[in-house]
């Protein structure tokens, strides 16, 4: 993953895969400020969970999904807005 500062990004969702592993993989797209068009391509564990689930089953319905990238530490957490 490209090195992002700390802070919060608008991000839209541009692939979304299972992996072999069953894991959750996907790549966002920032979409305003300093490192617009930036991809940064994320594991399941980089995607917010919600009550101990995936946020969804089926990855192909994140194409496309607007949300909110937050690095902190250096570690990014990406939330859908809607999935």
């Amino acid at each position: 993953m490209p090195m992002l500062p700390d802070g919060t990004y608008d991000v839209i969702v541009v692939d979304a895969e299972t992996g072999d592993d069953g894991e959750l993989r996907i790549e966002v797209t920032i979409s305003l400020g300093p490192h617009v068009g930036d991809v940064i391509p994320l594991r399941g564990r980089h995607v917010e969970r919600r009550r101990g689930t995936s946020v969804v089953q089926d990855p192909y319905a994140l194409l496309g999904v607007p949300g909110t990238l937050r690095v902190r530490d250096g570690q990014p957490v990406f939330r859908p807005e809607t999935a």
